[in-house]
């Protein structure tokens, strides 16, 4: 029996015109009773897709219809069955993220780039920082601080001069945005078991929001994030365009 394919595609006219013609040849069926999704769109498509689809527990085959994409393939329509069988598997682990607002709500989410924690006023945020229960941080006073997994270190963590960390290093990031004091505070390269926790200092004066990927929570007071211990998703790419290699790459690009 061939390989059951659901397409899906972000909401632009190029990536509707690619879904529409890969369905005039694959036959899709719906995600539901798919055994590979494909993605057709940037990261940010790649996200979403991965948050709305990673419970079915299929492997994701990307293909870049947009503006950024890193976790793509190249768009090539012909012979898509065949890259699928000889694309390589990589396992992705994302964070979890639990923050508490002032209000008193605990939200949870996930994250397969990062989770951000950002001023929400002109006023810096000033925050106390702990990591597996131990402060190490009295005060950081910035614009935020996020952490970042090896996938989305080259991501907002490298605009934010956080290190590109490489897939199976077992290592993520904690990275300061615009750090104030202490001033010469680069960050901190964690071990992935080790839980980051961040306490909003002065928080109805100098409010701070918490977003993982794009789910934003705002006007929170303690964000604790750890990678998550139940959750993987499957990513599919192309011998050629293989996700470690393009890490690698980033890191010799001037």
């Amino acid at each position: 029996m061939s390989l059951r394919i659901a397409v899906l595609a972000s909401p632009t006219p190029e990536a509707e015109a690619a879904r529409a013609a890969l369905a005039a040849g694959l036959a899709p069926c719906a995600p539901a009773q798919a055994e590979v999704l494909v993605a057709l769109g940037g990261d940010g498509f790649m996200l979403q897709t991965l948050h709305r689809h990673a419970p079915l527990g299929v492997p994701v085959y990307g293909m870049k219809l947009g503006t950024v994409g890193f976790l793509m393939n190249q768009h090539r329509p012909d012979g898509l069955r065949e890259r699928i069988a000889a694309a390589n598997p990589t396992v992705l682990r994302p964070l979890e993220m639990v923050a508490t607002t002032e209000g008193g709500q605990t939200i949870t989410s996930l994250a397969y780039n990062e989770v951000s924690m950002l001023r929400q006023t002109r006023q810096a945020a000033h925050l106390r920082i702990a990591v597996n229960g131990r402060r190490k941080l009295d005060e950081l006073v910035c614009d935020g601080a996020l952490v970042a997994t090896p996938a989305g270190s080259t991501a907002y963590n490298y605009s934010a001069h956080g290190p590109i960390l490489p897939l199976g290093s077992e290592v993520i990031a904690l990275t300061p945005i615009a750090a104030f004091r202490p001033r010469r505070w680069r960050g901190a390269l964690l071990r992935s078991d080790a839980e980051v926790g961040v306490e909003v200092l002065d928080a109805l004066k100098r409010p701070v929001s918490a977003t993982a990927d794009s789910h934003e929570v705002r006007n929170v007071v303690e964000v604790r994030i750890r990678e998550s211990r139940t959750h993987t998703v499957t990513l599919l790419f192309d011998p050629e365009h293989d996700l470690a290699e393009r890490i690698l790459d980033e890191q010799f690009e001037g």
